[in-house]
């Protein structure tokens, strides 16, 4: 593709050498360059991109983006300066594969918890009508039915593309992606177009990097901010930063609520461990999930399918084959009677809310037993409020650890029972290896008692010093209980 057209929705600063000249692929990454290439150097967090140009000419770039020109021009490469590179570079990707975007009819979901279910959920329910889907999320990413291992909650723009232009190619009608607040603040989803966005909710997280509340809200918002008119915008009536997310954008806005009046209206009627009944616009449904927030969650889900053209009653009727997703509120039944469930939750808010959860089935007829930690380089704001929230809400906390990464997992452990008083301590124990923590909050669990394995959920791995070691707490749950695990 001719450079010209690559530029077409960007203003650059200033173009030194030839813009007719034939780019045959895009990169941000300079050992991925190729000849006749266009390097993106971009500004990350740890690196600058710009220290690479050298090496993308020398590797075959033909064109090169950058925000600061190099003191040095190699006269067969054209320099095209930009005033922000991650602010043009998807931007360019999208044109580059073809603006495939605009050829599905792609839904973003964005929030603290729940974007994973949600854009799960969407992607088997519209594969389930019979429609060819692509999914992006945290767990795995979809062509159809391949997959294909996600990184990142995001891609980078230019992965992003290249993955959306295989979903059309792949003949896909829709797509569901996450997007994380740190895609939407680096611009990673710059330049696609979006059939409508939902909203789940906003609770503290990622604040290591967004630094204030308000900065991480701002971040959520601007995805709906830029959402085009042709959208829809479903946003969570009962969070209440909902409303505030929806205030300048320009889509059909759409609520949801359990509690009050909204677009979408649903309420619990009854509660298991194998699922609920509920109530979805008046209409009664059995589903294979539980939790008070997994019906928030699946009243997003009813929302969009609604708002992307769906009849309600299909809608429900796949609602009800639909079951959790890997690692979310995930219940392994033990021969001994009592129940243990491995949950990604890994933030205050979501360790609430699934304990919240196995009360509502508990009804005050068992105990529960806690194993929970706190990832390491992230949020230390948040340890003691993990702690204080397993505490409220177990009979006996077990604090280990989670993915240390680069600190010591006594550290983190430490700076979770920081957060707790001589009284709290007493329900509490603190194990830092993951394994003999699970070991021992199943020994120590009877008959119609839960274990909660919260932290990590899909998750198949332990990060420590940098190195990823196999680790799944599925596995290490079956090992102890002695059962074998279920095929789907």
């Amino acid at each position: 593709m001719e450079l010209r057209k690559l530029l077409k929705n960007i203003k650059p600063v200033a173009i030194k050498g030839n813009e007719d000249i034939d780019v045959t692929g895009v990169n941000i990454n300079s050992r991925l360059i190729g000849k006749g290439n266009l390097f993106i150097a971009m500004k990350g967090t740890q690196v600058d991109g710009h220290r690479f140009i050298g090496g993308a000419v020398e590797a075959g770039a033909v064109a090169v983006m950058c925000e600061e020109l190099p003191s040095e021009l190699d006269g067969g490469v054209t320099y095209v300066q930009v005033e922000s590179t991650e602010d043009a570079a998807g931007k360019v990707a999208t044109v580059f594969y073809g603006e495939p975007s605009r050829k599905l009819k792609l839904v973003g979901v964005t929030g603290t918890n729940g974007k994973t279910t949600i854009a799960t959920l969407l992607y088997n329910m519209f594969t389930k009508l019979g429609y060819k889907c692509g999914l992006l999320s945290t767990v795995c990413n979809y062509i159809v039915d391949e997959k294909v291992p996600a990184d990142h909650t995001t891609p980078d723009p230019i992965e992003l593309n290249a993955l959306l232009a295989r979903m059309v190619e792949a003949g896909c009608e829709y797509a569901f992606m996450e997007c994380s607040s740190h895609a939407i603040a680096q611009k990673r989803i710059g330049g696609l177009h979006f059939a409508g966005g939902v909203f789940t909710n906003l609770t503290r997280d990622h604040l290591d990097y967004h630094k204030t509340f308000e900065n991480y809200r701002n971040a959520k918002k601007a995805f709906f901010d830029g959402l085009p008119k042709t959208a829809f915008a479903i946003t969570n009536a009962d969070d209440k930063n909902g409303m505030v997310m929806v205030q300048n954008t320009k889509a059909v806005v759409k609520t949801y609520s359990t509690r009050s009046m909204a677009d979408f209206k649903g309420r619990l009627l009854e509660c298991h461990f194998e699922g609920m009944y509920l109530e979805i616009d008046g209409r009664e449904v059995g589903v294979q999930f539980i939790g008070k927030f997994n019906l928030s969650n699946l009243l997003a889900v009813y929302g969009a399918a609604v708002m992307l053209g769906q009849k309600p009653e299909d809608v429900l009727l796949v609602l009800s084959t639909l079951h959790s997703v890997n690692g979310r509120l995930e219940p392994i039944h033990s021969p001994e009677g009592f129940t243990a469930i491995v949950d990604y939750a890994h933030t205050p808010d979501a360790l609430k809310n699934v304990l919240g959860a196995i009360h509502e089935v508990l009804d005050g007829r068992g105990h529960l037993i806690t194993v929970c930690g706190a990832g390491g380089n992230r949020d230390k704001g948040k340890r003691p409020l993990m702690a204080q929230e397993a505490v409220a809400q177990s009979d006996k906390v077990i604090i280990t650890s989670d993915n240390p990464r680069f600190e010591e997992p006594q550290d983190i452990i430490n700076d979770m029972l920081a957060g707790l008083n001589a009284q709290q301590m007493k329900k509490v124990i603190s194990i830092a290896d993951r394994r003999e923590a699970i070991r021992t909050a199943c020994m120590m669990a009877g008959k119609g008692d839960v274990v909660l394995i919260a932290g990590k959920g899909h998750e198949d791995y332990q990060e420590i010093k940098g190195v990823k070691h196999h680790f799944d707490d599925h596995e290490v749950v079956r090992e102890f209980i002695g059962t074998e695990e279920k095929k789907s």
